[in-house]
């Protein structure tokens, strides 16, 4: 089992007293893992933080390997999704892809759907309680527009990891998007300009 990276970022904010969920743990998250260059997804897959699931819940966030159909038509994708899973789809599911935004943006917008949290409690079984309607219908959801991505299950490649709620600010700001076919900064501006950001 390798060693978790989120239990040593959690007992480095710990150690340095930094609060949880608030804007100092956002910066203090954002300024450490941007000294971390890359984390391998097949690293992050074997975090022993991460809970092994056959499928994804809706509400929860989760990491896998992805390789798309028709990737040859697509301007680009990410080859190892970070999803908050939204709900059932053909042959797959729905879920919003946080890589598409940098990641200062994932963290606010993240902020945003925690009002939308089952419980103030953040634990395994804590969720974002939210459906495509919801996120078209709030203005202030904006930045769902170039994360919601239909993944089917056929091109799921690895097993499909849940990021428990309370590592959530961590996995916000790792370094695991891994963009085909365009950089990060060209995805991140494209995404920018789809929700008017």
């Amino acid at each position: 089992m390798v060693d978790s990276i989120f239990q040593t970022l959690s007992a480095e904010a710990s150690a340095g007293g930094v609060v949880r969920r608030t804007g100092a743990a956002r910066d203090w998250f954002m300024k450490r893992l941007k000294s971390i260059a890359r984390v391998d997804p097949s690293v992050a897959l074997a975090d022993s933080a991460l809970i092994k699931k056959n499928a994804p819940l809706p509400g929860r966030m989760f990491m896998f390997i992805y390789d798309p159909k028709g990737k040859g038509e697509l301007p680009y994708y990410d080859k190892f999704p970070l999803i908050l899973m939204v709900g059932p789809a053909p042959d797959g599911f729905y879920g919003l892809n946080l890589h598409y935004l940098p990641p200062l943006l994932r963290a606010k917008f993240l902020d945003k759907l925690m009002v939308l949290a089952s419980s103030t409690k953040l634990d395994e079984n804590t969720k974002i309680v939210f459906s495509y309607k919801l996120l078209t219908s709030a203005s202030k959801f904006k930045e769902f527009a170039p994360c919601f991505k239909h993944y089917l299950t056929r091109h799921v490649k690895s097993k499909i990891e849940m990021v428990p709620a309370p590592e959530w600010d961590i996995a916000v700001f790792m370094p695991t998007e891994r963009f085909a076919g365009k950089s990060a900064a060209g995805v991140w501006l494209d995404s920018r300009q789809m929700a008017g950001i």
